[in-house]
């Protein structure tokens, strides 16, 4: 979960410096961001090119050629975004580590670190619901459990992606994740719980974020009784 750096523009008061407005300054900015988001226009229309054509040919069947006449573009632009299709595929797996390794250092200190997870999973996936239908992350999963290589690649993600989890849990606590193993063991059992919680809402009928936040929480409110015990049926 490698988070983005964002560089913001240092703003120097104009009473400090007694300097009028520089119109020429105020509008440098303006192409950039034009640029950023025709990238970003650029990016989402692969995206949902190629999940269109995943769901048509199947993942194997399709080619990055037919990606980029999809969008009219060159295969070139293609890599300057993706190193390959499993890239593509895994983009919506790194957009989420993200979103929710960011919401996880914004929770208050005095939460507890399984009641931060619980909270931050809930606000990563609201704060990504504009960005992304759930209907399309919803295919993405999907792909993922039914296309070896994917799922692979996933795993491998995931686990190489672990220790970035347990170094947040440990900064947040203020202990050493050398010489104490809690955030390691809690790093994994927030990747257990979202994949229960992926299963369940695949496989239900409300496919909203709400409804993916219900899951992950009903999992993670059992993980203390099923640590402790003892065990009673409901």
């Amino acid at each position: 979960m490698s988070l983005q750096e964002v560089d913001v523009p240092q703003i120097t008061s104009q009473a400090a410096t007694g300097a009028g407005p520089d119109w020429n300054d105020a509008d440098s900015g303006r192409p950039d961001d034009r640029r950023e988001r025709k990238k970003q226009r650029t990016r989402d229309s692969l995206i949902e090119a190629a999940m269109g054509l995943f769901a048509a040919k199947g993942y194997d069947g399709t080619t990055v050629r037919e990606i980029t006449d999809a969008v009219d573009v060159s295969e070139r632009t293609f890599f300057r975004y993706f190193a390959s299709k499993e890239d593509l595929v895994l983009s919506f797996v790194r957009d989420g580590l993200t979103a929710f390794a960011e919401a996880l250092m914004a929770r208050p200190a005095e939460e507890d670190p399984l009641t931060a997870a619980r909270n931050a999973f809930g606000d990563s996936l609201r704060l990504r619901a504009g960005a992304e239908p759930a209907p399309s992350y919803l295919s993405v999963v999907g792909l993922i459990e039914s296309t070896p290589v994917l799922l692979a690649a996933y795993l491998r993600y995931v686990h190489d992606h672990d220790d970035e989890l347990t170094q947040i849990l440990a900064q947040r606590e203020g202990i050493d994740p050398a010489a104490d193993r809690r955030p390691q063991v809690l790093a994994a059992v927030i990747g257990a719980l979202v994949f229960l919680a992926n299963r369940d809402w695949r496989d239900g009928d409300d496919q909203s974020p709400e409804a993916m936040a219900a899951a992950f929480d009903a999992y993670a409110g059992e993980v203390v009784a099923a640590l402790t015990g003892p065990w009673t049926a409901p």
